[in-house]
């Protein structure tokens, strides 16, 4: 069956198009058209909407795809009366283009559950939709805080991390050994400027300073004046809010411009796997990070990780990995009650922990956050390396408790306020 070219006119006033593609993938594999049934009629419909092209694409991107199958098809080995379809899109980082394929999802081909996302301006357009629609919402890599903060609703999911959990641990970690000035290099939209909102607060709180930050287009190239800003700043710390292209191009022009002579200390306050992958260990060894999940931290971490190797030809990132992790939560909700209904199928997720390789015992809390461990880590000189792919050295696991900010600060409007 040919594929489903999708136009997406101008709406709320806009005068833009886009064309885009959506795949309806079975178990086959095959693409197929959405029809609109109900759990009744056997099928489950997720939609997975991420950056396809652009500088997200190699944390998320296809490989987002591959996951969402894999959740699917392990599904339907202990449920092979219940048929589950997966749409896919690209959102190409612009929350209009993204709303606008959601919408049509949902009031028009029947999707019960949007998952992936990882952009936060995107993330923050969606959570809108869904709590108007009352769909369910699984994101994964989308880090600003306002997700379940003031913007939190009782059926968006946050399974990965938030700006908190990224910068709370190194910046604690660093100022405690003396390195207590920093100046940010920021992607400008949404996750960029609460990454540094975030990190100064953090950063205030633990007797450290911030020296200033600067922002950078989306989409940029060239880091040179950003760079040289942070030089001149004299900060020992220059933290990169930014990820995927953004932060691999940033730090191969911290090294052509000899940054790397050690008066500053380059942080990656997001670092995906396949970051270090593009950048090269002549470049990446040594910078510092925090993340989730990590294939190589156990036998079933490895074992998800080789089976993910043998679909896509690289090891999964961690937004990869939470997002095979939280469509498996979801369907298993939806096998336990017997329906697609939101409000049911929510509550289920809410009310049993997650209990996986990707996050053991975990339940999701008021805000919507999935409550979890991180790793702080290294990632290893060539030296260090003993197999294609192993790139970090973890340096210390980060209780949950200690991850995520405390409830009772929580600004999401479903929490009751300590008292």
């Amino acid at each position: 069956m040919p594929n489903t070219n999708v136009k997406l006119m101008s709406f709320l006033g806009r005068v833009a198009s886009a064309i885009l593609v959506a795949f309806l993938v079975g178990f086959d594999g095959r693409v197929t058209t959405a029809r609109a049934e109900q759990i009744s009629g056997g099928v489950v419909r997720i939609g997975v909407i991420n950056d396809a092209s652009g500088p997200l694409a190699d944390a998320t991107g296809s490989g987002g795809l591959v996951a969402a199958k894999m959740a699917v098809d392990d599904f339907r080995k202990s449920h092979p009366n219940i048929a589950v379809e997966v749409a896919y899109a690209d959102h190409q980082n612009k929350p209009d283009v993204g709303v606008a394929i959601v919408r049509k999802w949902f009031e028009t081909d029947g999707v019960d559950v949007v998952a992936d996302v990882g952009n936060s301006a995107v993330g923050l357009a969606l959570q809108n939709l869904i709590r108007d629609k009352n769909k369910i919402a699984i994101y994964t890599a989308v880090a600003t805080t306002e997700l379940t903060g003031k913007q939190c609703t009782k059926t968006g999911f946050a399974w990965l991390h938030d700006a908190f959990t990224l910068v709370s641990g190194p910046i604690r970690t660093l100022v405690a050994q003396g390195q207590d000035t920093w100046f940010f290099v920021a992607a400008d939209y949404a996750f960029g400027k609460n990454m540094v909102s975030e990190s100064q607060r953090i950063l205030a709180s633990v007797g450290g300073k911030s020296l200033g930050a600067v922002y950078h287009p989306m989409a940029n190239t060239d880091y040179s004046s950003f760079l040289l800003q942070a030089q001149s700043s004299g900060a020992k710390v220059v933290a990169f809010a930014n990820t995927g292209d953004q932060v691999v191009n940033s730090m191969k022009q911290w090294k052509e411009f000899g940054m790397d002579d050690g008066k500053q200390r380059p942080v990656a306050e997001l670092l995906w796997l396949t970051d270090v992958h593009s950048m090269g260990l002549d470049i990446a060894g040594g910078l510092t990070s925090i993340v989730a999940w990590y294939w190589g931290l156990n036998d079933e971490t490895r074992a998800f990780g080789h089976r993910f190797f043998e679909l896509h030809h690289r090891m999964p990132t961690a937004p990869q990995a939470a997002l095979y992790s939280g469509l498996s939560h979801y369907l298993k909700g939806v096998a336990a009650t017997g329906s697609d209904d939101t409000d049911t199928v929510a509550a289920w997720m809410r009310e049993n922990a997650v209990d996986d390789f990707y996050a053991r015992g975990s339940k999701l809390r008021a805000d919507g956050k999935l409550i979890h461990d991180f790793y702080l880590f290294e990632v290893k000189k060539k030296s260090e390396v003993t197999e294609p792919w192993d790139y970090y050295k973890i340096i210390r696991r980060v209780p949950a408790e200690e991850a995520f900010s405390p409830l009772a600060q929580s600004e999401c409007p479903l929490v009751t306020p300590a008292r």
